[in-house]
C-alpha cells in the first residue's frame, strides 16, 4: 500500500468516526471521552482530537470530559428571530396545547415563541379567561370577544414583547388559575427550566405559584440547553409537550422524575 492509499484509509476511518460520534450524540444528548474510546475501540487521544475537529466545525460542544451536540448556553435574543426556528414542532405543540382547554377555564400564558403558536390555536376558544405576560398573545386572543384577556403591568421586554417586574408579580397574587402554559430557553437535567432574563425568570415562578398545574412547552432543541436564570428544578413541572425529536436520555430521567411527557409528531 503506497502512502497515498494510507492517508486515504486513516481519513475515511476519521470520517466514519465523526459520523459515529455525532450519531451518539443525537440518539444519547451527551456521551463521555471514556465512553466513546470504548464504544469506537480507539484511543482517548484519538477521540479528543475527533471532538476538537467536531468542535471546529459547530458539530458539536465539549465540556467537562464529554461531549454534547451544541453549546449549551444561550443568548437573548429577539422573538421576530426565534419565532421562525422550528416552526412546525412549534406549530403541534401549540396544537397540543390547546386541545387541553376546558369550558370556563381560567389559565395563565406566560411568554415566547412556542407560546405564540400555542395561542394562536387557542384563538377560536369560547369561554376562556386568559392572565398574560405576553403582549404578543393579549392581541391574538383579544380578537375573540368570548375570551377575556387580562393583561399583566409592568416593564415590557423589547426583545420577548413581554411584561415583567413587580407590578405584574403584585397583580398575580390575585389570581388562581387551572393551568399555567410556559416556555422556555433551556431545559438541563442539572440545572433544570431556564431563560435568559432574571426578572422573566422570576415572573415565570410567580406565575406557577398562581396555577394548580404548571405545562411546559418546548420544542426538542431545547433540551441541554441553559439560559442566564433558573426558573425552577423539573421536578416543579408536572407536563411537558414537545415534539417526537427529544433525546432519548431526557423522555427517560423526565419520566423518572415523575413528570407527565406528551410528545407530538409533525
Amino acid at each position: 500500500m503506497n502512502g497515498k492509499d494510507k492517508t486515504s484509509d486513516i481519513m475515511s476511518s476519521m470520517t466514519e468516526r465523526h459520523k459515529n460520534i455525532l450519531e451518539i450524540l443525537q440518539l444519547q444528548g451527551s456521551i463521555s471521552v471514556t465512553d466513546l474510546s470504548e464504544r469506537l475501540n480507539v484511543s482517548e487521544v484519538t477521540i479528543r482530537k475527533d471532538l476538537t475537529a467536531l468542535e471546529t466545525q459547530n458539530k458539536l460542544y465539549r465540556t467537562h470530559g464529554k461531549a454534547i451536540p451544541i453549546s449549551p448556553y444561550i443568548g437573548d435574543r429577539h422573538i421576530n428571530e426565534k419565532e421562525k426556528q422550528n416552526v412546525q414542532e412549534k406549530r403541534i405543540i401549540g396544537r397540543r396545547a390547546a386541545s387541553m382547554l376546558e369550558d370556563n377555564d381560567s389559565i395563565l400564558i406566560a411568554s415566547g415563541t412556542t407560546i405564540l403558536y400555542a395561542a394562536r390555536e387557542m384563538v377560536s376558544a369560547r369561554n376562556l379567561t386568559v392572565i398574560t405576560a405576553s403582549v404578543s398573545v393579549s392581541s391574538i386572543l383579544s380578537q375573540n370577544k368570548y375570551i377575556d384577556v387580562i393583561q399583566l403591568g409592568g416593564l415590557v421586554r423589547e426583545s420577548s414583547v413581554s411584561v415583567v417586574g413587580s407590578f405584574a408579580e403584585d397583580m398575580l397574587g390575585y389570581f388562581n388559575c387551572s393551568k399555567l402554559f410556559m416556555g422556555a430557553d433551556g431545559v438541563d437535567l442539572e440545572f433544570g427550566v431556564t431563560t435568559t432574563n432574571m426578572m422573566e425568570a422570576n415572573l415565570n415562578r410567580m406565575m406557577m405559584a398562581s396555577a394548580q398545574k404548571t405545562v411546559l412547552l418546548v420544542d426538542s432543541s431545547k433540551f441541554g440547553k441553559k439560559g442566564f436564570s433558573k426558573i425552577c428544578d423539573l421536578d416543579k413541572i408536572d407536563q411537558i409537550i414537545t415534539d417526537d425529536k427529544i433525546p432519548q436520555v431526557y423522555l427517560e430521567n423526565l419520566e423518572e422524575l415523575g413528570i407527565e411527557v406528551t410528545v407530538v409528531s409533525a
